[in-house]
């Protein structure tokens, strides 16, 4: 009986072969799965103890025949097939872009990013990283933002459980090179950069997978600068860094669940060109069989998100009114990664007030785009969540699930920014209150968003029909019904409060 793998999870095969050289770069070692008219190319890896493995995602139903391909007589023309059986309800397939605002799932179900960033989560040991887990099941979140690389910065001091290479760490690290970004120490000769470890990447995998069992999206950041000499995996030879990405693309591309995130503040990674970004990109999306979502975060200045590898703009800014000029600038969904992040430590990206960080998402969302969540707590083990995981303490978390609840019962695909100059077909808002407002497609749905401002009422000139008006007060989560059928020329009392917004639904 072959083996049954249902839609969108993960097929492996595992065979074993003994090597005399280095397994990682002395065999080539690749598996064509078909199915019918489908026909998927893999590269295999080698995973330690003497096995070597090859992964598919299969995306149709029915029966898959593979073999395999190698440069040694062991792993060379090995024949099998399995089954595919449909998949199971919370399996919706892996994210894509849908049109230039909106992301779904495979199967079509809409997906609405609500992320948060957590960078080395899966780098604290197992006792931390099962409380980050737990905490996750009682958010909101559906996307992680988190590193593949070891991090060392303010709050993050602290060694992995292993490495990503071969080797021991040598010498004392010198916290005083937190203040040179531009002048790094020469890369260390104490890892075998021809040498992965295994372990530490089947750790990663671990936890990319305890993601996708809770319905989150893994949005794997794959070189980033915070490194400050202390292990040098930023500074690798150009053939290391894309041996690397090869390696991880063969690991990991078959989990529905994983976005590429090509670096953290890329611009701030001042040994890279443009020109080595664009490559990574392109070499990733030509390993990638899958076509996972590729994006690139900023610290000052915006890579060309244009770019046709691009698939949608990863961004860090705080100014969330800019959404509708990046989603007409870049024709792409948006996604404000890091907008700022509540807490109280004594950076100033890191001391917003939770009033602050709604107020921020309810404007980002508002205007058509999406925008990600962090929290920088101190606390005297100084386990914040932004670096480590383990507990949230703020108060942005439920307010943001009350967002998220709004967002996903719009119509689907999602909103769009409505333009300054309304027609006809969209509500006319008195007071000149446009920039913070979107719609659906057609004349069905509005949401507006007044954020700091508190008028007595607002009118509205609505098309033609009969429409519901719902009062939502985004900080207490209430939602408050204004009328259940209006139309024309409309006066919406409003509550003297702040963070409000006004919903307009046409009834069917």
């Amino acid at each position: 009986m072959p083996v049954q793998i249902e839609k969108w999870d993960y097929f492996e095969l595992v065979l074993p072969a003994q090597v005399s050289g280095n397994p990682f770069l002395d065999v080539q070692f690749s598996v064509d799965f078909t199915h019918q008219h489908r026909s998927i190319h893999v590269n295999g890896f080698y995973d330690g103890d003497g096995l070597f493995k090859a992964r598919l995602m299969p995306d149709m139903e029915g029966a898959w025949r593979y073999v395999t391909h190698s440069s040694i007589a062991a792993l060379d023309g090995q024949r099998g097939e399995f089954i595919c059986t449909p998949p199971t309800d919370d399996n919706h397939g892996p994210v894509r872009v849908i049109d230039r605002a909106h992301f779904a799932y495979a199967d079509g179900t809409p997906f609405h990013p609500v992320g948060t960033t957590c960078y080395v989560w899966n780098l604290q040991g197992d006792a931390l990283e099962e409380q980050t887990l737990a905490t996750l099941k009682r958010t909101p979140f559906n996307k992680m933002r988190m590193c593949v690389f070891p991090k060392r910065y303010q709050f993050n001091k602290n060694e992995p459980p292993n490495y990503p290479f071969e080797g021991e760490v040598k010498g004392k690290w010198d916290p005083a090179n937190l203040n040179h970004f531009r002048t790094p120490p020469p890369p260390p000769d104490y890892w075998n950069f021809g040498c992965f470890n295994p372990e530490y990447f089947r750790h990663l995998e671990k936890r990319i997978l305890d993601l996708r069992a809770l319905g989150i999206e893994a949005d794997l950041i794959l070189f980033h600068p915070y490194d400050f000499g202390a292990w040098g995996f930023d500074r690798m030879p150009t053939e290391v860094n894309e041996r690397y990405l090869r390696y991880l693309v063969a690991r990991v591309a078959a989990f529905r669940n994983v976005w590429w995130s090509f670096a953290n503040e890329y611009d701030l990674m001042f040994d890279r060109t443009l020109a080595d970004w664009d490559g990574y990109f392109k070499l990733v999306q030509d390993l990638d069989p899958y076509d996972h979502l590729r994006s690139i975060h900023n610290c000052f200045g915006f890579y060309d998100h244009r770019k046709p590898w691009v698939t949608h703009c990863s961004i860090q800014h705080h100014n969330l009114l800019e959404v509708p000029n990046w989603l007409q600038q870049y024709g792409k969904p948006v996604v404000v990664d890091e907008c700022g992040y509540e807490g109280d430590i004594h950076m100033i990206w890191g001391s917003l007030s939770a009033e602050e960080l709604v107020l921020r998402h309810w404007l980002g969302f508002a205007c058509g785009g999406y925008v990600g969540h962090g929290e920088t707590y101190w606390n005297e083990e100084e386990r914040l969540w932004w670096s480590k995981g383990g507990e949230l303490h703020g108060e942005s978390v439920p307010r943001l699930a009350f967002l998220r609840r709004i967002i996903e019962a719009a119509p689907a695909p999602g909103l769009f920014p409505l333009p300054a100059d309304h027609n006809i077909r969209q509500p006319i808002i008195e007071g000149g209150w446009n920039k913070v407002s979107a719609g659906h497609n057609g004349t069905d749905y509005y949401l507006l968003y007044l954020g700091m401002h508190q008028p007595r009422f607002r009118n509205f000139s609505l098309p033609e029909g009969s429409y519901r008006i719902d009062i939502l007060d985004t900080w207490n989560m209430t939602i408050e019904p204004f009328s259940e059928h209006v139309s024309g020329q409309v006066q919406v009392e409003l509550p003297r409060k702040k963070y409000l917004a006004v919903r307009i639904e046409r009834n069917r």
